[in-house]
């Protein structure tokens, strides 16, 4: 089992490795760092643009494989993934923003996996009922509206709701209260107001995908041979079920877990930007809209990472689940 799961986890850092590099080139080649200073009045001159753009090695003029070996060199010898164009060092600007977006992610993924199993499991044993077909609609409605469009829909329930109370029962901008007063519970119980409503998005978006996936695997081991062995052996249906056929069902989902975490990293970027976090998804949207290649590169270096840490975990269920991989 130790070294199936280490194989795998070197096989998914030499895919993270291409990934951030892939990043690198094809924002060198695709954004120009230099239009942000063109249309400046006055308008810096060409030899000051240059200074800059080679100060943080993002210059076009310089051949991108030079710029890419010189990024890899930097970022061996001095642990250094660059500066942004504000000036401040790329890795200063994930260690801030990163916990703002581990507390989405680790949330949303968890009750999203759970709730989200739970109902596939659920649908396929009530296959074609009422409760089945419900959880059906709703799934592949979910699955229809875009991130942005679901957070919209949460934030206009929850002011409803706040205005029928007549007060501000769950708030929705931003990570906390700003400038308010009291003490650590209270401050605890602003944060998690807060983070409420992008949780329930978050997890609604997995729990769909979830639940599908799951149905699909539980109906194809409903009338295995096991399962039958079980019950003529005495067991309940539902034990014989639980103890056999969710195990088993849920050995395909290990793996649809690792490929669908990079699905949940894009809804969490536009939920970061819907509810105003200050995230790791923020800091990709701008990286692209501002052409500042180093901290596009340090974004998705950072994905790649929590995939390589998802495709882990992953294949570490997998192999507690299934017997045979850890022979």
């Amino acid at each position: 089992m130790i070294g199936f799961i280490a194989k795998r986890f070197i096989n998914y850092a030499i895919l993270s490795a291409i990934a951030t590099l892939s990043a690198y080139v094809l924002a060198s080649i695709i954004l120009n760092p230099a239009a942000r200073y063109l249309g400046r009045n006055p308008r810096p001159s060409d030899a000051t643009i240059n200074s800059i753009l080679d100060g943080l090695g993002v210059n076009p003029n310089t051949p991108w494989v030079e710029r890419l070996w010189a990024w890899i060199v930097r970022l061996v010898t001095e642990g250094s993934l660059g500066d942004t164009i504000h000036n401040t060092s790329v890795i200063s600007e994930i260690a801030a923003r990163a916990g703002t977006s581990l507390r989405l992610l680790i949330l949303g993924t968890v009750i999203a996996a759970i709730v989200g199993v739970t109902l596939g499991v659920w649908g396929a044993v009530r296959q074609y009922r009422f409760s089945d077909q419900a959880i059906s609609v709703a799934s592949f409605t979910i699955l229809a509206t875009p991130a942005f469009v679901l957070g919209i829909l949460l934030m206009i329930v929850a002011t409803l709701l706040n205005n029928f109370l007549g007060v501000q029962l769950i708030s929705f901008t931003g990570e906390y209260t700003p400038g308010l007063d009291g003490g650590w519970w209270v401050q605890f119980g602003d944060r998690a107001g807060h983070l409420l409503l992008p949780t329930i998005s978050l997890a609604l978006m997995g729990a769909a995908g979830y639940s599908r996936y799951q149905r699909s695997a539980m109906l194809d081991v409903l009338a295995a041979d096991y399962i039958r062995t079980a019950r003529s052996k005495g067991r309940t249906r539902g034990s014989a079920l639980v103890r056999h056929g969710v195990r088993v069902a849920l050995i395909p989902m290990s793996t649809y877990f690792a490929y669908s975490f990079a699905t949940v990293l894009a809804g969490a970027a536009v939920t970061e930007l819907v509810f105003s976090w200050h995230g790791m998804g923020e800091l990709l949207v701008q990286s692209i809209s501002q052409s500042d290649i180093n901290a596009f590169t340090g974004a998705i270096l950072f994905n790649a990472i929590l995939i390589l840490i998802a495709g882990t975990l992953a294949d570490v269920v997998y192999a507690a689940l299934d017997p045979r991989v850890r022979v």
